[in-house]
């Protein structure tokens, strides 16, 4: 998704933050254009990942940021034993499935953001070894990290598909441009 008009310009912060956050996503829904379930799967460089297992993951992660910012349970839990499954489909899961999931969390995170009261408000951090105890972040702290977090896997996903078939992130935004998303 290529944003125009910076929302930052109009001294919407919430909108800044889910621009950057949306084009992170379109940078990841990009790399699986015109792949198969199989190629996406695929793991074509020295890294374990594959782009159908970050999709999956990526939809993951911000399904359990936002169920934790709303004082809820993760709808997905996983532990060192099960982790590895959070970055493999499943074999009822396709690349399309993944997708449709990954949109309808990205409208969560979009209408619970934008309906917080306000970006300061905070939630607990979960307890994990990486992160202090009893630490409360903010709702905009929550905004940033989806953004880092999805970044993150964006730029996997660069090298994962030009690994692949030589399609660079430039060549994707061009297809995408003229055939139009994923």
């Amino acid at each position: 998704m290529v944003t125009h008009v910076s929302p930052e310009a109009h001294g919407d912060e919430r909108g800044a933050l889910l621009s950057f956050l949306a084009e992170q996503r379109g940078g990841i829904r990009r790399s699986v254009l015109g792949l198969t379930d199989a190629q996406a799967s695929s793991r074509p460089s020295a890294s374990e990942l594959s782009l159908a297992g970050l999709l999956k993951h990526v939809t993951e992660v911000e399904q359990s940021w936002i169920a934790r910012a709303k004082g809820e349970e993760p709808p997905v839990r996983r532990d060192a034993a099960n982790r590895h499954e959070g970055f493999a489909l499943a074999a009822d899961e396709t690349v399309d499935s993944q997708l449709a999931s990954w949109e309808r969390a990205a409208a969560e995170t979009e209408a619970f953001v934008r309906k917080v009261p306000s970006l300061d408000d905070t939630f607990p951090l979960p307890e994990a070894p990486w992160f202090p105890p009893g630490q409360r972040v903010s709702m905009r702290w929550l905004c940033l990290h989806l953004i880092r977090e999805t970044a993150r896997h964006a730029g996997h996903a660069d090298v994962i598909r030009e690994s692949l078939d030589g399609a660079s992130a430039w060549d994707l935004v061009a297809r995408a441009e003229r055939d139009g998303p994923a």
